[in-house]
């Protein structure tokens, strides 16, 4: 029970202090036992049954509607029978108050008149505190919304979160609003179990389920909740299957789950518009998060997170080579080391990730070897080398095969390109570039690889962009970069290019479907072999060299749905030309 009085115990001597206050609340208490006894009233109000005799000099002082109401003289001045019936806004009938009776509309009538008699506000309940605010705010009665809204907010629970909500939004309580929103996100799970959640509107589930910070640690509670809301009245609601499982991050279901619960699903499995996902996720379980980034993304409060992983790289003036490997998590800000890559430290090489693997090639002038970091075995693995030893080339993935293109061998540039398959350890030869370069930006997007400006074989840059079709085994030539540089990085990211570096103080992109580039943004300073790579639906440009050849420890954040680019806290050292690639870690490890 929340008590909130308007009487205040008077201390020794306080009243000489105060006089005026004391009197005030001396009337206040004498009008309230008038109208218990119903002396000198001279008006009945009638709710739910029951007779309120009252003051009209009372109401006038604490209500706007029934000061109006007398001073237009519709009431005579008799002695007056007022019927008041508390009737809430469009929308605030929810189970908190589907039962109400005349007795809940007398009940908040009781506590108004309480309040403007200076009695004080006491409520027991949830829906009465309901019906107390709905009639307070017709009537016009100030100071009994910041009551009402505190006893809510102090009520609040996963039980009743959704019934609140529904409350705070009729009546615009932005706090309990944003209280009840974070109490849905945090107690997912359980509020998925309530009868209220059945009976949200299509758009309230899938604003629920499409929330990254959704309090899951798995994503089978999500993927639960949905098919529970539409089994609740499945004929009703199946048109509705395609739009909820959008929002289910399939690829992050166990994949002996997703093949027992999801795909022998009888209601799935009778909905052809569900087919696309179901293959999108197959997809992810065989290539890894390459076949789906955006519901592959691990939800904010997950025991899984997207980490940053940086690998070895040069020191502040380039004479070093920095033997760390780390991974640092945006969200907290957590750095854990990882093992170092074996044997010796390296820069310039390509490093990229297959399956949530992170692999690593060249770094040497010639060389050949290739590495794995197994995630889940925490640890180097050393597979088959490269036909060409290389380094300044790039690596990414296609279709679950890596692709190693162009670099330099200490001589000369590279046209070679080789093709990785992980599940025979093999390497063999693609189709060679139309024209060598090196230390160019390469990306996958689309299920096509390209390749733009770098170092020519002559040592000038180009600005080239070279596009492979592996389908094909063939190269063509897209339209031009808006610059001719080398020392550039691309990732890909909803079907768009991103390029950065080659001390550029912009980020462009490229959209392989129009095939037109654009500019995105500008970076506060210019950088160049730097790391770029998508983390938590955000670029993150870390480190690299200035104009003046250093390397720098800066860290920005690109958000493409805002357009901003953000400062972040600094890398625990200067490095450039390291590796930067984000994987998928439990955060307990």
């Amino acid at each position: 029970m929340l008590e909130a009085s308007g009487q205040e115990e008077s201390e020794p001597g306080s009243e000489a202090q105060c006089p005026g206050a004391c009197h005030a609340q001396r009337v206040l208490q004498t009008l309230n036992s008038y109208r218990q006894s119903g002396t000198l009233t001279d008006l009945v109000l009638r709710a739910g049954g029951r007779d309120f005799p009252c003051h009209r000099a009372a109401l006038c002082a604490g209500s706007t509607y029934f000061r109006s109401l007398f001073e237009a003289g519709r009431l005579e001045r008799s002695l007056a029978m007022v019927p008041v019936v508390p009737v809430a806004p469009e929308g605030h009938r929810t189970r908190l108050d589907a039962g109400q009776t005349g007795a809940a509309a007398a009940t908040a009538l009781a506590v108004v008149l309480d309040y403007l008699y200076g009695a004080g506000v006491q409520l027991r309940a949830e829906d009465e505190a309901a019906e107390v605010l709905a009639l307070s705010e017709r009537l016009g009665v100030a100071g009994l919304r910041e009551a009402c809204v505190s006893f809510l907010e102090g009520r609040l629970r996963a039980a009743n979160s959704l019934a609140l909500r529904r409350v705070a939004t009729a009546f615009s309580l932005a706090s309990l609003a944003e209280r009840c929103g974070h109490v849905l996100r945090q107690a997912f799970v359980e509020v998925a179990c309530h009868a209220d959640f059945l009976e949200l509107t299509p758009d309230e589930v899938a604003t629920l389920l499409a929330d990254p910070a959704l309090g899951v640690a798995r994503e089978e509670a999500v993927f639960e909740a949905a098919m529970r809301w539409v089994r609740h009245d499945a004929p009703t609601r199946r048109g509705q299957l395609r739009r909820l499982l959008e929002h289910v991050r399939l690829p992050l279901l166990a994949p002996d789950y997703f093949l027992e619960k999801v795909e022998a699903d009888e209601l799935l499995q009778a909905c052809r518009e569900c087919r696309p996902l179901l293959l999108e996720a197959r997809a992810c379980f065989i290539l890894g998060r390459e076949a789906g980034a955006l519901r592959a993304r691990p939800r904010r409060f997950m025991d899984l997170a997207e980490m940053i992983v940086i690998i070895g790289g040069c020191d502040r003036k380039g004479l070093l080579k920095l033997p760390f490997a780390d991974a640092y998590h945006p969200e907290s800000r957590r750095w854990t080391p990882l093992p170092s890559l074996p044997g010796y430290t390296r820069s310039e090489f390509a490093a990229c990730t297959l399956r949530n693997d992170v692999y690593v090639s060249g770094g040497h002038i010639n060389s050949r070897d290739v590495w794995v970091f197994s995630s889940p075995l925490h640890t180097w693995i050393k597979v088959a080398s490269l036909h060409k030893g290389r380094w300044r080339h790039k690596m990414v993935v296609i279709q679950g095969q890596l692709f190693v293109v162009g670099g330099f061998d200490g001589l000369r540039r590279l046209r070679s390109v080789e093709r990785y398959d992980p599940f025979s350890n093999t390497w063999t030869a693609a189709a060679p570039l139309p024209e060598a370069v090196s230390s160019a930006a390469v990306a996958s997007c689309a299920g096509q690889l390209y390749v733009i400006g770098g170092a020519r074989q002559d040592g000038v840059n180009t600005n080239k962009v070279q596009c492979f079709d592996p389908k094909e085994d063939r190269w063509s030539l897209r339209s031009p970069a808006p610059f001719s540089q080398r020392c550039l990085e691309a990732v890909s990211l909803e079907d768009t290019i991103y390029v950065v570096g080659g001390l550029m103080s912009k980020i462009f992109t490229y959209n392989p479907g129009t095939d037109v580039w654009d500019e995105a943004a500008a970076l506060p300073n210019p950088v160049e072999s730097c790391g770029v790579t998508v983390c938590d639906g955000k670029l993150h440009i870390l480190g690299g060299r200035d104009d003046r050849g250093e390397s720098t420890d800066r860290v920005f954040t690109f958000d493409p749905s805002s357009g901003q680019v953000e400062a972040q806290p600094s890398l625990q050292r200067c490095t450039s030309s390291h590796g930067c690639v984000t994987i998928v870690q439990s955060l307990g490890r």
